[in-house]
């Protein structure tokens, strides 16, 4: 279906009740900006190939959007690449947009860092994993502070094969976030980690779907956030387990930090699960800083912005735990450092 063929979502729909879809659109729910090109870039012998726009009917509001405003579309090809891919993706302008698909099919990282001062921004990243390939991707939102961004993805894992994500969200004024992946063949598996450090009026609504449709497959989910000021975190994740998809094992762990009277964190798992022979798990939890923590690091000579900083910097940094490729591991955690250290210098 396409965009102008589709009603507007109300909030008790699920994945809008928290970021309605007139919150995120860059105008009126009823208009199609015409849009701006998000710049890809790429470092080494890779070779981004500009494709035609898919006219294949969206059922979800926002992809259908983000196909409807044109922008840029491209696409790589990945084999056994013997070092990590650095995909920049630059916008900026009124409206901008970029489409970016990955044919995976051999042993890969790749780092998608997104940046600029656009007034609003929509990423749509599809990717194609190939049976017996690996890839380990990370996304890097570093936008402007005042920057809208509406980021979809939607990827397909094949028999034997393995997709480790992480994604840091420190940019953007309001970001509305939609990943999906499909296991869809025996044996593949996704591990996913999501970290979010929010301040001021920041709102960062992450919303993560993985489904098993196929037994033996594996999934593991973490998301953490750290939220300051009068910030909004909103985490949902949906598992589904299809019927006769056995010897499927799932899990996802939310937990929240909140260093404001004044900031909220929303932690939604879910589970549905149609087979029997399973192993499904979820958990959540929000809390302030442990004032035992404070008062321990206080004792060794730490001042109280101090002893708050190594605390949230270890509760992030554990979000990218469950990742085993260590290139992915390092890198993520390193840029989050960076953007630590940065925020603690203001």
């Amino acid at each position: 279906m396409m965009y102008h063929q589709m009603p507007i979502p109300t909030r008790s729909e699920h994945l809008w009740r928290y970021t309605p879809w007139p919150r995120i659109h860059p105008s009126k729910p009823e208009t199609v900006p015409k849009a701006d090109e998000v710049i890809f870039s790429i470092n080494g012998p890779q070779e981004l190939i500009a494709v035609p726009h898919s006219q294949k009917p969206q059922g979800d509001i926002a992809r259908a959007f983000l196909q409807a405003t044109g922008g840029s579309s491209s696409r790589i090809r990945l084999n056994d690449e013997m070092e990590a891919v650095h995909i920049n993706a630059r916008a900026s302008g009124h409206v901008a947009v970029g489409h970016l698909h990955l044919e995976v099919k051999g042993s890969a990282v790749v780092f998608l860092h997104i940046s600029g001062e656009p007034e609003w921004v929509g990423l749509h990243i599809t990717g194609t994993i190939h049976p017996n390939a690996h890839l380990a991707f990370g996304f890097i939102n570093e936008l402007d502070s005042n920057t809208k961004f509406l980021r979809c993805e939607d990827w397909e894992l094949e028999r034997d094969s393995s997709l480790e994500h992480a994604t840091l969200s420190v940019g953007g004024f309001r970001c509305k976030s939609d990943l999906r992946t499909s296991l869809n063949g025996t044996g593949s598996s996704v591990r996913q980690s999501i970290t979010v450090n929010a301040d001021g009026s920041r709102h960062d609504d992450e919303h993560v779907e993985i489904h098993h449709h196929h037994g033996h497959t594996q999934s593991d989910l973490v998301m953490n956030s750290a939220c300051g000021g009068s910030s909004h975190f909103i985490g949902t994740g949906l598992l589904t387990i299809a019927e006769g998809a056995n010897k499927s094992d799932a899990s996802q762990v939310f937990r929240n930090l909140l260093l404001s009277p004044n900031a909220r964190a929303e932690a939604i798992p879910e589970l549905e699960v149609l087979a029997d022979d399973v192993s499904a798990a979820h958990g959540a939890a929000s809390a302030p800083v442990d004032n035992n923590q404070l008062h321990y690091l206080m004792s060794r000579g730490l001042d109280p912005q101090e002893a708050e900083s190594v605390i949230v910097n270890g509760f992030l940094y554990d979000a990218f735990s469950n990742l085993t490729n260590k290139e992915l591991l390092e890198e993520m955690r390193t840029r989050l450092t960076v953007h630590l250290e940065c925020e603690l210098k203001r």
